[in-house]
Protein backbone atom coordinates (compact mmCIF):
# COMPACT_ATOMS: atom_id res chain seq x y z
CA UNK A 1 0.00 0.00 0.00
CA UNK A 2 2.88 2.66 0.62
CA UNK A 3 4.28 1.49 -2.49
CA UNK A 4 1.67 2.29 -4.37
CA UNK A 5 0.70 5.41 -2.24
CA UNK A 6 4.46 6.86 -3.28
CA UNK A 7 4.10 5.86 -7.12
CA UNK A 8 0.58 8.42 -7.19
CA UNK A 9 2.55 11.29 -5.62
CA UNK A 10 5.85 10.57 -7.50
CA UNK A 11 3.64 10.52 -10.83
CA UNK A 12 1.60 13.94 -9.82
CA UNK A 13 5.08 15.78 -9.04
CA UNK A 14 6.13 14.86 -12.52
CA UNK A 15 3.08 15.73 -14.35
CA UNK A 16 3.30 18.96 -12.02
CA UNK A 17 7.17 19.48 -13.30
CA UNK A 18 6.26 18.68 -16.74
CA UNK A 19 3.86 21.33 -17.04
CA UNK A 20 6.14 24.11 -15.30
CA UNK A 21 8.66 23.18 -17.82
CA UNK A 22 6.97 23.43 -20.39
CA UNK A 23 5.54 27.05 -19.12
CA UNK A 24 9.31 28.37 -18.82
CA UNK A 25 10.43 26.74 -21.89
CA UNK A 26 7.25 28.74 -23.65
CA UNK A 27 8.04 31.84 -22.32
CA UNK A 28 11.43 31.50 -23.48
CA UNK A 29 10.98 30.80 -26.31
CA UNK A 30 8.52 33.74 -27.84
CA UNK A 31 9.44 35.95 -30.73
CA UNK A 32 12.58 38.04 -29.49
CA UNK A 33 12.71 41.05 -32.30
CA UNK A 34 16.14 42.88 -32.46
CA UNK A 35 15.72 45.38 -34.81
CA UNK A 36 12.65 45.87 -37.54
CA UNK A 37 13.13 44.93 -41.31
CA UNK A 38 12.18 48.73 -42.08
CA UNK A 39 15.20 49.69 -39.50
CA UNK A 40 17.48 46.82 -40.71
CA UNK A 41 17.09 48.01 -44.71
CA UNK A 42 17.31 51.70 -43.81
CA UNK A 43 20.68 51.16 -41.94
CA UNK A 44 22.02 49.16 -44.73
CA UNK A 45 21.75 51.66 -47.31
CA UNK A 46 22.52 54.97 -45.48
CA UNK A 47 18.89 56.26 -45.22
CA UNK A 48 16.20 55.37 -48.14
CA UNK A 49 16.20 52.25 -48.93
CA UNK A 50 15.83 50.95 -52.42
CA UNK A 51 12.23 49.35 -53.87
CA UNK A 52 12.22 45.78 -52.65
CA UNK A 53 13.02 43.17 -55.94
CA UNK A 54 12.01 39.33 -56.57
CA UNK A 55 14.58 36.91 -57.54
CA UNK A 56 12.59 34.00 -59.01
CA UNK A 57 14.88 31.36 -58.47
CA UNK A 58 15.05 29.09 -61.21
CA UNK A 59 15.09 25.05 -60.66
CA UNK A 60 18.98 24.51 -61.22
CA UNK A 61 19.75 27.62 -58.21
CA UNK A 62 17.15 26.07 -56.13
CA UNK A 63 18.71 22.64 -56.89
CA UNK A 64 22.22 23.85 -56.09
CA UNK A 65 21.24 25.86 -52.87
CA UNK A 66 19.60 22.56 -51.88
CA UNK A 67 22.74 20.39 -52.67
CA UNK A 68 25.35 22.60 -51.76
CA UNK A 69 24.10 24.35 -48.57
CA UNK A 70 20.80 22.59 -47.32
CA UNK A 71 18.74 25.39 -47.91
CA UNK A 72 15.33 25.54 -49.09
CA UNK A 73 14.62 28.01 -51.32
CA UNK A 74 10.99 29.38 -52.38
CA UNK A 75 10.07 29.92 -55.91
CA UNK A 76 11.51 33.77 -55.42
CA UNK A 77 13.28 35.76 -52.79
CA UNK A 78 12.99 39.40 -52.14
CA UNK A 79 15.98 41.53 -51.69
CA UNK A 80 17.33 45.15 -52.25
CA UNK A 81 19.81 46.16 -54.57
CA UNK A 82 21.78 49.73 -55.30
CA UNK A 83 24.83 49.19 -57.33
CA UNK A 84 27.11 46.79 -56.00
CA UNK A 85 25.06 46.14 -52.73
CA UNK A 86 22.29 44.00 -51.65
CA UNK A 87 20.67 43.50 -48.68
CA UNK A 88 18.98 40.16 -48.12
CA UNK A 89 16.38 39.07 -45.54
CA UNK A 90 16.16 35.36 -44.88
CA UNK A 91 14.69 33.01 -42.34
CA UNK A 92 16.15 29.09 -41.25
CA UNK A 93 15.54 26.98 -38.93
CA UNK A 94 17.91 26.70 -35.88
CA UNK A 95 16.63 24.01 -34.15
CA UNK A 96 13.02 23.87 -34.45
CA UNK A 97 11.86 27.38 -35.39
CA UNK A 98 13.24 30.03 -37.77
CA UNK A 99 16.12 32.56 -36.85
CA UNK A 100 15.65 36.16 -39.37
CA UNK A 101 18.62 37.78 -40.33
CA UNK A 102 19.47 40.61 -42.56
CA UNK A 103 22.44 40.23 -44.68
CA UNK A 104 23.95 43.11 -46.19
CA UNK A 105 26.55 42.02 -49.29
CA UNK A 106 28.94 44.80 -50.78
CA UNK A 107 30.41 43.64 -53.84
CA UNK A 108 31.43 39.60 -53.30
CA UNK A 109 31.44 39.84 -49.52
CA UNK A 110 29.15 40.67 -46.49
CA UNK A 111 29.08 43.95 -45.22
CA UNK A 112 27.32 43.39 -42.47
CA UNK A 113 24.67 40.44 -40.65
CA UNK A 114 22.39 40.78 -37.96
CA UNK A 115 20.08 38.82 -36.16
CA UNK A 116 17.00 40.45 -36.45
CA UNK A 117 14.15 37.66 -35.23
CA UNK A 118 15.30 35.00 -33.17
CA UNK A 119 12.71 32.57 -31.89
CA UNK A 120 14.06 29.62 -30.64
CA UNK A 121 14.54 28.89 -26.94
CA UNK A 122 18.39 28.45 -27.09
CA UNK A 123 21.25 29.50 -28.94
CA UNK A 124 20.18 33.49 -28.82
CA UNK A 125 24.00 34.43 -28.41
CA UNK A 126 24.12 34.63 -32.10
CA UNK A 127 22.70 37.98 -32.08
CA UNK A 128 25.71 39.35 -30.33
CA UNK A 129 28.30 41.43 -31.91
CA UNK A 130 30.93 38.98 -30.99
CA UNK A 131 29.66 36.29 -32.93
CA UNK A 132 28.18 38.56 -36.08
CA UNK A 133 31.30 40.69 -36.62
CA UNK A 134 33.04 37.71 -37.64
CA UNK A 135 31.43 37.78 -40.71
CA UNK A 136 32.35 41.21 -42.07
CA UNK A 137 34.62 40.83 -45.02
CA UNK A 138 33.45 37.00 -45.50
CA UNK A 139 33.25 36.01 -49.15
CA UNK A 140 31.89 32.59 -50.75
CA UNK A 141 35.23 30.28 -51.82
CA UNK A 142 35.03 28.24 -54.69
CA UNK A 143 34.11 25.06 -52.72
CA UNK A 144 30.72 26.82 -51.43
CA UNK A 145 32.25 27.47 -47.95
CA UNK A 146 33.06 30.65 -46.48
CA UNK A 147 36.41 32.50 -46.78
CA UNK A 148 37.19 32.44 -43.05
CA UNK A 149 36.39 29.97 -40.33
CA UNK A 150 33.76 31.00 -38.12
CA UNK A 151 33.99 30.24 -34.66
CA UNK A 152 31.04 28.42 -32.83
CA UNK A 153 29.24 29.09 -29.10
CA UNK A 154 28.91 26.77 -26.83
CA UNK A 155 25.45 26.18 -26.19
CA UNK A 156 24.29 27.36 -29.78
CA UNK A 157 25.67 24.74 -32.31
CA UNK A 158 22.18 24.46 -34.48
CA UNK A 159 22.19 28.21 -34.07
CA UNK A 160 25.19 29.35 -35.18
CA UNK A 161 24.89 26.55 -38.26
CA UNK A 162 21.93 28.19 -39.43
CA UNK A 163 22.98 31.54 -39.58
CA UNK A 164 26.44 30.41 -41.48
CA UNK A 165 24.01 29.04 -43.58
CA UNK A 166 21.88 32.35 -44.42
CA UNK A 167 25.73 34.03 -44.87
CA UNK A 168 26.31 31.52 -47.58
CA UNK A 169 23.13 31.32 -49.11
CA UNK A 170 23.21 35.25 -49.19
CA UNK A 171 26.26 35.41 -50.91
CA UNK A 172 25.49 33.00 -53.87
CA UNK A 173 22.20 34.95 -54.29
CA UNK A 174 24.27 37.92 -54.26
CA UNK A 175 26.21 36.21 -57.21
CA UNK A 176 23.07 34.95 -58.83
CA UNK A 177 21.52 38.25 -59.27
CA UNK A 178 24.65 39.95 -60.71
CA UNK A 179 24.98 36.98 -63.18
CA UNK A 180 21.48 37.72 -64.46
CA UNK A 181 22.07 41.66 -64.57
CA UNK A 182 25.54 41.16 -66.40
CA UNK A 183 23.71 38.61 -68.69
CA UNK A 184 20.77 41.39 -69.54
CA UNK A 185 23.09 44.19 -70.40
CA UNK A 186 24.43 44.66 -74.20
Amino acid sequence: MHLMKMRMILGRVLVWMTVVMAAVTDVHAEDQVYRSEADFLSNAFGGEPPAARALWVPPALREELLRDFGWRAGLRIRYWVHGDRSAWILDEIGKDKPITAGIVVDEDTIARLEVLVFRESRGWEVRYPFFTDQFASVALAEDGDLSRRIDGITGATLSVRAVTRMARVALRLHDATRQTTLARRP
